[in-house]
């Protein structure tokens, strides 16, 4: 098996092991003429989420909470078809299995502090309000004939 473009890093000095990643190749649909019943062109990249090492193990627990939807056993699985190559395909899956890790191994955002209006913006908002009122109501027929 040829080594890959590169580590894929998920973020910061974490990137996905080449060890722990499972490939399979099938023929893809699409256009492609006759070579796409000779190539085995589409690309299925699973990772054991559940029994990895190359994760904190805070990192690991928060993406199998958040990726729980679409884990099947505690793997999850990426699938790449939208190159002819084989090998565009593959650096695709990689790519985008990275992605997916980074945005579920994330942390959570900071909680919204609470914030007041502040007085001169809610009396504008009144005024102007006000303001509006009386145009409309100035525009009833009453006093047009």
């Amino acid at each position: 098996m040829v080594a890959m473009s590169g580590p894929h890093v998920i973020r910061g000095s974490v990137s996905l092991p080449e060890a722990e990643l499972m490939w399979r190749f099938s023929r893809s649909s699409g256009p492609g003429g006759q070579h796409v019943n000779t190539t085995d062109s589409q690309v299925e990249l699973r990772f054991d989420l559940a029994s990895t090492k190359a994760l904190p193990e805070v990192w690991r627990a928060r993406a199998l909470e958040r990726l729980a939807g679409r884990l099947a056993d505690g793997v999850i699985t990426v699938r790449a078809s939208e190159h002819r190559s084989q090998w565009r395909n593959r650096e695709a899956a990689a790519v985008r299995l990275a992605a997916l890790l980074a945005e579920a191994t994330a942390p959570p955002p900071r909680p919204r502090r609470p914030t007041r209006i502040p007085r001169g913006i809610n009396e504008r908002r009144l005024r102007e309000k006000k303001q509006r009122a009386e145009t409309k109501r100035g525009r009833t027929g009453r006093d047009w004939q």
